[in-house]
């Protein structure tokens, strides 16, 4: 299994950070390689991205279903695969440091289920990480963008 764990100082509220994490449609795009989603209900979704780790390029549809919505502080999720064979999870987690300033913590788990997953588990245990710190960084930019300053 690949981990990956990422913080951030926000500058915005916890109130202002849950709004954007609770709500797929306003950070599916930041999931690095995103191509589309579909939502399907209020805790089930497909989304669709390319994972381009070096000389692996693959595209992946995922399901992905809301396990937890705890306002204002965390989101969980897990993840299946449609087309490859893997399973996984992960989260949002919200702290507030003050009025105006806010942790933002992205956790993500991933694990082939194939049976080339010893084959492809070192490349998964170096993508992970990066897409889990790129995954928080951007939706921390866009907390950062749509809500620091419109406290």
């Amino acid at each position: 299994m690949a981990n990956g764990f990422h913080e951030k100082l926000v500058d915005a509220s916890i109130d202002k950070v849950w709004d954007l994490v609770s709500d797929l449609e306003k950070w599916a795009a930041l999931v690095p390689g995103y191509m589309e989603h579909t939502i399907i209900s209020d805790a089930e979704s497909e989304w669709k991205f390319k994972v381009d780790a070096g000389l692996f390029k693959k595209k992946i549809h995922a399901k992905v279903e809301i396990k937890e919505w705890i306002k204002p502080n965390k989101v969980s999720f897990t993840l299946t695969g449609l087309n490859e064979k893997f399973s996984g999870s992960g989260s949002f987690e919200a702290s507030r440091l003050s009025t105006y300033e806010t942790i933002v913590r992205g956790k993500l788990s991933i694990r082939p289920d194939s049976s080339m997953g010893k084959l492809i588990t070192p490349i998964i245990e170096r993508m992970v990480p990066d897409m889990t710190r790129e995954l928080t960084n951007n939706v921390s930019d866009e907390i950062e963008r749509l809500y620091s300053h419109n406290l």
